[in-house]
């Protein structure tokens, strides 16, 4: 009796398709066998509750196709832990495991949280400071492009990227994906309740790849450009659909959720709609990933306590120390127009404007995002309804010139001694910025205007060294001396002209 019994159970531990050992912060995969004489999608619960003997999640589960069912998990403390499974398909119930998570490598910090009121921290407590992009359809276009994609990325630009999980259709952008979310034929004749797992497989397959570039995956959920009608789900469709994405994309520790691109644009949703969904990512979401919402001409009410952060759209990021005060959470500019050449008004800023944007941002307390939209070929030639490559839609190459400079910037604040907050260190009535930390470091910037000399304010008691940055030259320069107090400091009078002051330690 006692040999049937032990028997019994290491059958049931055998009977699950997962690995003995992972990662704090990584993916902890369950596989198993299932039936499919039912919808899989909808007919089918499947879940598992993890211990550790302290913690305890309970994961919802998800069907991959081909008669797999998988259950996601992201240990986030190391130590043995169990689970065993909960299902109303007998194949997949009671089914038990266990599994030692260890300690995370040194590339792996692990989801990144708000951190501090306005700022970003990995869970691991390091810094973290989105200077992001956008790529709306990149994961849509097949490998030979993705792959250039990853190539550019890897050059350290950005870490964070915008993209959408449902195709695009806009101006340029005009080619069928190479795979659809649902069941059914093109254009609009679907099976909403039946998702083609193979097109879910491509773009967790992408957010992987942006993990190992240490880059943030920042999920747009919805999105009114579209031909194929997924912008005009019902509530019921809408909640299958992101009870599914949460089970099979939670696990990765680089998601964030953006609930929708230019929300305000989707006539068909309500805005109890969006606080619907709100809700929903924040319940059922077992490890809180990062929640937003982004906006095109109606700016949400991004003091609801369930939104992690504000993404905006708006080309003033000088104001984001007006909107640090009004939402007591970290600013993102998602969009402030993009770098390029097209007719869109949105799409033809010049590099240099674009960089001026970042620094004014981030000298203002907040963060900046990056868009490039230039056409390889004459503009009125390709007409705007033709399906060119450029970076904001499909990714490949950056044809710009603000990315090296967004990289330098990016350098700077991550070699700051702790994060920034918007300081007064000169005559109140300036239109210029400046960022500190403590009184041991400070930032000002002098957009594109021209100074000779300005007067700056610093603590009586210390004493500082000053380098003068440019920028765009993406030049530092070391001036001699020392300085304290209220203090003259002559400048180059070029635009992008920017000055810090490191406290000397005795």
């Amino acid at each position: 009796m006692r040999r049937l019994l032990l028997l019994t159970v290491l059958l049931s531990f055998l009977s699950v398709s997962s690995q003995n050992k992972v990662e704090k912060w990584r993916i902890y995969e369950i596989v198993l066998k299932g039936t499919t004489k039912t919808n899989p999608f909808t007919d089918v619960q499947l879940s598992a509750q993890f211990s550790n003997g302290k913690t305890v999640k309970t994961v919802s589960g998800f069907y991959d196709g081909n008669g797999i069912y998988k259950i996601r998990f992201m240990p986030q403390e190391t130590g043995i832990w169990s689970c065993i499974t909960t299902s109303n398909l007998k194949s997949l119930h009671n089914k038990k495991a266990r599994f030692e998570c260890i300690t995370n490598s040194e590339n792996n910090h692990g989801p990144v949280i708000v951190k501090d009121t306005f700022n970003f921290a990995y869970s691991d407590n390091k810094a973290y400071y989105p200077f992001g992009t956008t790529c709306y359809a990149w994961v849509h276009q097949g490998d030979s492009l993705a792959e250039l994609t990853l190539k550019t990325l890897s050059n350290g630009y950005f870490n964070k990227m915008r993209m959408c999980i449902f195709p695009k259709d806009y101006d340029w952008n005009k080619k069928e994906p190479i795979l659809y979310p649902f069941e059914g034929k093109a254009l609009t004749n679907w099976d909403y309740t039946r998702f083609n797992p193979a097109y879910f497989q491509n773009i967790e397959k992408r957010i992987a790849q942006l993990d190992s570039l240490g880059i943030e995956a920042d999920l747009i959920v919805f999105h009114p450009y579209d031909r194929w009608g997924f912008q005009k789900m019902d509530r019921k469709t809408d909640d299958l659909y992101i009870n599914y994405i949460i089970s099979r994309f939670a696990a990765y520790k680089n998601v964030w959720w953006s609930m929708a691109n230019e929300y305000d644009f989707m006539k068909h949703k309500k805005m109890e709609d969006w606080d619907h969904y709100i809700q929903l990512f924040a319940e059922k979401d077992p490890y809180n990933h990062l929640r937003n919402i982004h906006h095109g001409s109606v700016m949400y009410n991004h003091t609801n306590p369930l939104l992690t952060h504000a993404s905006i759209q708006n080309e003033d990021t000088y104001k984001a120390k007006e909107l640090r005060l009004r939402f007591k959470k970290p600013i993102i500019y998602d969009e402030c127009r993009y770098e390029g050449n097209i007719n869109w008004s949105w799409g033809n800023l010049t590099a240099e404007e674009m960089v001026n944007k970042f620094w004014r941002g981030v000298t203002n307390g907040g963060f900046v995002g990056h868009g490039e939209t230039y056409l390889t070929e004459n503009p009125v030639k390709w007409g705007y309804k033709s399906d060119a490559e450029m970076w904001w839609s499909k990714g490949g190459v950056l044809r710009g010139k603000s990315h090296e400079r967004i990289k330098f910037l990016k350098q700077i604040v991550e070699s700051a001694p702790g994060y920034l907050t918007p300081v007064i260190n000169y005559e109140w009535w300036m239109p210029y910025s400046a960022v500190g930390y403590k009184d041991e470091y400070f930032l000002n910037y002098y957009n594109m205007d021209q100074p000779v000399a300005q007067i700056v304010k610093l603590p009586e008691n210390s004493k500082y060294k000053l380098e003068i940055i440019n920028g765009w030259d993406m030049t530092i320069t070391a001036v001699e001396g020392e300085f304290s107090g209220t203090s003259l400091i002559q400048l180059p009078g070029k635009p992008f002209t920017a000055i810090r002051f490191t406290k000397i330690r005795k």
